[in-house]
């Protein structure tokens, strides 16, 4: 793999961590597309998000993995998306900083709520204080939970743990 470019990559990490903007950066590198977990679990509408059923969720990244090339990216790592990292040529983790996720969450809200950052979601507060929530159920039950599930794919995994590491990668 290291003379091969990968074709198939999945992100993950916590929120704040820099998934969305590595598979933004990688998408236009290697002209691959990308998806967003968030995007397969939820159908976005304008009034309001609709969750997928199961087998609709499950269809849908099916079909994504399917495809030639992709880059998958989310905080998403239960049973669901075990294919994902099957199919995947490399595993990005973004192991980046608890303090430097905060930052980036509070950032996002006000960058939202003032109209300078697109979102999918309606920046509420109470998604506001759902995303730090989900940050530490992150760092402390998807963290472990990822490496006990899928070390297993240690030949493909890159464990990122800061910015200059993630720019030298994708420039």
């Amino acid at each position: 793999m290291k003379n091969k470019i990968p074709k198939k990559i999945h992100i993950i990490g916590s929120v704040g961590s820099g998934k969305t903007t590595l598979a933004k950066r990688l998408s236009r590198k290697l002209n691959v597309p990308f998806y967003e977990l968030d995007n397969v679990v939820w159908k976005r509408q304008k009034s309001v998000d609709i969750r997928r059923t199961d087998e609709e969720r499950k269809e849908y990244l099916n079909s994504i993995i399917q495809s030639d090339t992709w880059i998958i990216e989310g905080v998403h790592n239960e049973d669901w998306v075990a294919s994902s990292f099957y199919n995947a040529e490399l595993i990005i983790y973004l192991d980046t900083k608890y303090s430097i996720r905060t930052y980036r969450i509070i950032k996002r809200f006000v960058l939202q709520k003032l109209g300078l950052e697109k979102s999918n979601y309606k920046p509420t507060i109470i998604i506001f204080f759902k995303m730090f929530k989900w940050n530490r159920h992150f760092e402390d039950v998807g963290k472990p939970n990822f490496f006990n599930k899928f070390g297993i794919y240690s030949d493909k995994l890159l464990v990122v743990a800061n910015k200059k590491s993630i720019d030298s990668y994708s420039k």
